[in-house]
């Protein structure tokens, strides 16, 4: 369960990844721990952003027979009595633990409401309890399969084309690049190759929000991927897709959800408008970071197409039994069988032997079933939606705050449900060759593809690695995924470069790519981890980092005492007017650098909810400026120390000194070059 926490559209993490999730969020819970202050600072001004992507999601692989199953007379019927009796026993003591407000939990089963049941408060200042038709929650990432809708639907008409370039259908062109069009089924499938984007994604409020046209001309991410062969998530082409509903429906994009979903399903409490409607106002939960703090602000989705919605549960019922049902509730037809399928059916999937993506919704099969669906995230709320087609049954769950934190209570929930009501043991592994050698190979740092490349951001990049590292059993663990109790998963070889967690289904695999490079897949099948050079990893950039740090620190902090120290005794400190003032500029140089990281930690704690505006901008650009003179001041610590050295008869440890002082100001500069934190273009 450890990664399938990781959160899908909104608030992830990213990561939750993450970045990513996000990714997403990975914007999780249990994302990377950061590894240096002002890559942890730059993470947090990423923050919510992330997480309008991915990162919540339960298992892979493609359904195994099980070797033991539980006969069918030991296994509970998902009827609403017992279900109810279940959730009921899990529900409360999710709130309590988690300090979470409330939350509402929903069931179809055969085309109708099975169970539904709100929990908590929807408003805990006016103790205002949920329910599952009168209140309203915002679902983050779920909403995408509604824009996803809404482009098969024109793909019905014949207005669109999956494999035709997007360009055709814009007023805007993508810049060419990898010598291939992005297409509506790359899009669709994460494989779009853009890079993360997290500037404006939310903004603080109605009067901030730009026609979404403008949005998407203003913050186009450059393109790191080819189309169609690496999944990398992305909030931004969810958007150009509702864009192009926009332009060749004829209607804005929220109007033609509104006319030719939410209607037809008869999705009375549902919108995609912000600020909400007057009349849904009164029903709409509050957002909380955690139950016990005042609830927080309504959240503004600039890129609305990927995040904007709010439901109802009761609403989001019909929507599920439309999908599960070939595309009719009661009657009322949004898409024919043959696109329901088409919809559902897997698209891509970067490694066979885990889960793919169909066309928006994402394989998460589990327990022997094939089941897909999609996780959101804002900064306060965080959704899952799973369908179990072979079953008829749908689940939705809601949760009005981020909580703690401790656990992913959204994945706890549908875990146990599932091995509750559709037992499954996974078949035993298989003996494999050289595990030993496996290990070896696939050992090192990795980054995720959901990723920023080319901007100030580029550093989230290195928080979001994942470690692997031998298992003192010949198997693997992957840090930071951990269990629900905390501790790094143990897994084990079932297949060539194929590990399965023990004692549990939970899957990783390996692949070379192209050039030989090894990729690791992990739960989520809209982006990958790729293998990071040495001097890319977390390993070397974190010790550069704490090490440089640590010396300036130093430097400026014995400089005085040295001064005391040197008056008490009656010395003095016998150097040439050039070489003091050379000393000097040296401790300002070091005290630039800190000045540096304090800047970061400064601005990340005055972000509001983690919004990422040009009203930043002025900020970025003065911290950047002090970048810049700690790297030119990094050459005057290299001639302080080439001065040093070359001067007979100066103590042997003040030239070491120097030398240490040089190379920190040296591994600094080296820092804000490599990871673009010098990068003007605030595009990101």
């Amino acid at each position: 369960m450890f990664f399938r926490s990781v959160s899908a559209c909104g608030a992830n993490n990213p990561g939750k990844t993450a970045l990513i999730r996000t990714q997403n969020d990975l914007r999780s819970k249990n994302g990377a721990r950061a590894t240096t202050l002002a890559a942890a600072c730059l993470c947090l001004i990423l923050g919510s952003s992330w997480a309008q992507g991915p990162t919540t999601k339960t298992a892979k692989v493609v359904p195994q027979t099980p070797k033991e199953a539980a006969s069918p007379a030991s296994t509970p019927s998902l009827t609403e009595p017992d279900l109810r009796a279940f959730v009921d026993g899990i529900m409360p003591l999710q709130l309590e633990r988690g300090n979470i407000a409330g939350a509402v939990v929903l069931f179809v089963k055969d085309g109708k409401i099975l169970f539904a049941k709100g929990y908590g408060y929807a408003d805990v200042a006016t103790k205002k309890p949920v329910t599952p038709d009168g209140t309203l929650f915002r679902p983050g990432s779920i909403s995408k399969l509604f824009t996803w809708t809404a482009v098969m639907q024109l793909v019905e008409e014949g207005k669109l084309d999956l494999d035709r370039d997007a360009n055709d259908y814009l007023d805007f062109k993508i810049p060419p690049a990898f010598g291939k069009p992005i297409t509506l089924r790359n899009i669709m499938t994460h494989t779009s190759g853009f890079q993360e984007t997290a500037k404006d994604l939310f903004v603080k409020d109605a009067g901030d929000m730009k026609p979404l046209n403008e949005y998407l001309k203003a913050h186009m991410p450059a393109r790191i991927f080819p189309p169609g062969e690496i999944p990398a998530y992305s909030n931004y082409a969810t958007s150009v897709a509702g864009y192009i509903v926009q332009r060749i429906s004829g209607q804005p994009f929220n109007d033609y959800i509104e006319q030719h979903i939410l209607k037809p399903l008869d999705m009375t409490h549902s919108t995609f408008v912000q600020p909400l409607p007057e009349a849904l106002k009164p029903l709409m939960s509050s957002g909380y970071t955690v139950a016990s703090q005042p609830a927080k602000d309504y959240e503004f989705v600039q890129a609305f197409p990927a995040g904007s919605s709010a439901v109802s549960a009761a609403d989001m019922s019909h929507f599920m039994i439309a999908h599960l049902q070939d595309g009719q509730y009661e009657g009322a037809r949004i898409l024919k069988p043959e696109t329901v399928a088409l919809m559902h059916s897997r698209q891509f999937a970067y490694n066979l032997a885990l889960n793919g993506m169909c066309l928006g919704f994402y394989e998460e099969t589990r327990n022997g079933h094939r089941i897909i669906g999609h996780a959101g995230d804002t900064v306060y709320f965080h959704s899952d939606l799973h369908l179990i087609p072979d079953q008829g049954v749908g689940f939705f769950v809601s949760y009005n705050s981020g909580g703690k934190g401790e656990v992913s209570n959204r994945t706890e929930l549908w875990d146990k449900i599932l091995d509750r009501y559709f037992p499954y043991t996974p078949p035993p592994a298989a003996p494999v060759a050289d595990p030993k050698a496996d290990v070896r190979t696939v050992s090192g740092y990795y980054t995720p593809s959901r990723r920023s490349q080319t901007n100030i951001l580029k550093v989230t990049s290195m928080l979001g690695q994942l470690k692997v590292s031998p298992d003192a059993d010949g198997g693997i663990r992957i840090d930071p995924l951990k269990d629900s109790a905390g501790e790094l998963i143990h897994w084990q070889e079932i297949g060539p470069f194929l590990y399965r967690q023990k004692n549990g289904q939970d899957l990783v695999a390996f692949r070379r790519d192209a050039t030989g490079r090894m990729v690791l897949s992990i739960d989520f099948p809209f982006f990958i981890f790729q293998s990071a050079g040495g001097l890319e990893s977390k390993g070397f950039n974190s010790f550069l980092f704490i090490a440089s740090a640590v010396l300036l620190l130093l430097a400026l902090i014995l400089w005085p005492i040295a001064g005391l120290v040197r008056k008490h005794y009656g010395q003095k400190l016998h150097r040439s007017p050039r070489d003091r003032r050379l000393r000097l500029l040296v401790k300002i140089v070091c005290l630039i650098d800190l000045v540096f990281i304090l800047a970061w930690v400064i601005l990340a704690s005055r972000l509001d909810s983690g919004v990422l505006s040009e009203s930043l901008d002025p900020w970025i650009h003065l911290i950047q400026i002090i970048g810049v003179l700690g790297c030119v001041g990094a050459l005057v610590a290299m001639y302080n120390a080439y001065r040093s050295w070359s001067e007979r008869g100066r103590w042997i440890w003040t030239k070491f000194a120097d030398a240490l002082v040089a190379l920190a100001c040296l591994g600094f500069a080296w820092l804000m070059l490599a990871w673009d934190l010098l990068n003007f273009n605030l595009n990101f």
